[in-house]
């Protein structure tokens, strides 16, 4: 149970960092959304780093890794929503 805590707290800080150095506009936006944005992100980053032997088995991307991932993330979320394939939620 502590290590999914841990993830929550690591993906929300991720996603606000990400919605911060994030040029454009910081959709999508809201609490959940920032922490799924993080949580996506770290996964994504954990998956590449074990995929190029950086991470173990067992090993979790950090800080700094997550929020690059939430960046790569954000950025591909903003790209479809510009190409309107996703709706833009924030715009309603």
């Amino acid at each position: 149970m502590g290590g999914i805590i841990w993830v929550i707290i690591v993906g929300f800080v991720a996603g606000i960092i990400a919605r911060f150095l994030s040029p454009g506009p910081n959709n999508p936006s809201g609490f959940i959304l920032t922490t799924v944005l993080g949580i996506a992100g770290a996964f994504l980053a954990t998956l590449i780093g074990q995929a190029i032997g950086h991470y173990g088995p067992e090993q979790g991307a950090g800080f700094i890794t997550a929020t690059v991932g939430a960046l790569v993330v954000l950025f591909i979320w903003n790209r479809l929503v510009a190409a309107r394939v996703i709706p833009d939620i924030g715009n309603k």
